[in-house]
């Protein structure tokens, strides 16, 4: 766990016996970040005066955005996604207890084969924009504010990610004969999962900062305009989502029109084949006994039953080309 206070000057890591001090400063504010949950961080949310409801939603893990205001923070679940193998999108969790002079962010739980710092790419990064000076949040909705948005462009990179995948489908379900089709199956639908996970997160994180910015416990109006354009950027990866939805779902029709459409070229040809050897055996099966039997032949009705056959298939194979059917 990391406690730091942030001011004018930028951050300034705490160590624990300075904690007690800084907490009650109102010259900055305090920034306690949470790789990994422990009994420590437990112990800071409570000494911060969060609610129960609070703890036990940075102890668990929520599998959907969550919001909820209290008289002195309020406490807001946001995802990221990762894609990993064989389209799998593991959900990264990031908790935030925005207070009026603190920010407690949590990760996790996550997946164990998940590298933990793929769940640390935020709030490292804003990190290093403050320490590069290139950053100077003046209070804690504004360093949730830049943490977010960094949430916001890691739902856009996967989509672009995804997205990056479709036009090389494209190309090989409009090339392929359809002779290998559960590899051509599996891509497709491991895209739209990935795709449709991603664009779940981004739609459920909007509806929470939308609702965030209308809660009237914000310290301010500045600090709801953030909440506002943080849900216009989750709106902006959800529209994103859908673009590329519709993309993948005219992919996922061609590959349905061609299987179709290979399906009724075989049907077709197959009732061409019955329309062909129909008369053959049915004259076959009704003459047969009479004209060959046992030792002896009868060659001129033999002939002529023959001739008949070889005629009416003729003129079915003439008719069924005139249908277009070959």
């Amino acid at each position: 766990m990391e406690v730091r206070f942030l001011d004018g000057d930028g951050a300034h890591r705490a160590e624990s016996h300075d904690r007690a001090a800084l907490f009650g400063r109102r010259d900055g504010f305090v920034w306690v970040d949470v790789p990994t949950w422990s009994d420590e961080a437990e112990r800071v949310l409570e000494t911060l005066g969060c609610h129960p409801l609070v703890v036990a939603g940075c102890r668990q893990r929520n599998y959907v955005p969550t919001v909820h205001g209290y008289a002195d923070h309020v406490f807001v679940t946001t995802q990221s996604p990762f894609l990993g193998h064989a389209g799998h999108v593991h959900l990264l969790e990031l908790d935030q207890i925005i207070g009026s002079h603190f920010l407690v962010t949590v990760h996790g739980p996550i997946n164990p084969d998940v590298d933990p710092a793929r769940a640390l790419v935020e709030t490292a990064g804003v990190l290093t924009r403050i320490e590069e000076s290139r950053f100077r949040p003046r209070s804690p909705a504004e360093l949730s504010y830049a943490i977010t948005s960094a949430v916001a462009r890691r739902q856009s990179g996967v989509i672009r990610e995804v997205a990056a995948k479709i036009p090389d489908l494209e190309r090989d379900v409009m090339a392929s004969q359809l002779r290998n089709p559960e590899a051509l199956l599996e891509t497709m639908f491991l895209i739209r999962h990935e795709l449709i996970t991603t664009r779940t997160m981004a739609a459920q994180c909007h509806d929470i900062w939308v609702r965030l910015a209308g809660i009237q416990r914000m310290p301010d109006d500045e600090d709801a305009r953030f909440a506002r354009d943080v849900a216009e950027q989750f709106e902006r990866v959800r529209s994103l989502a859908d673009g590329e939805s519709h993309f993948l779902f005219g992919v996922i029709e061609l590959y349905q029109t061609k299987v179709h459409t290979k399906m009724t070229v075989a049907m077709e040809r197959l009732a061409v084949i019955a329309a062909v050897t129909l008369p053959i055996t049915a004259i076959a099966s009704i003459l047969g006994m009479n004209l060959i039997v046992n030792g002896s032949t009868q060659p001129g009705l033999l002939v002529i039953a023959l001739a008949v056959m070889v005629g009416i298939s003729l003129l079915l194979l003439r008719w069924a080309h005139r249908q277009g059917w070959w």
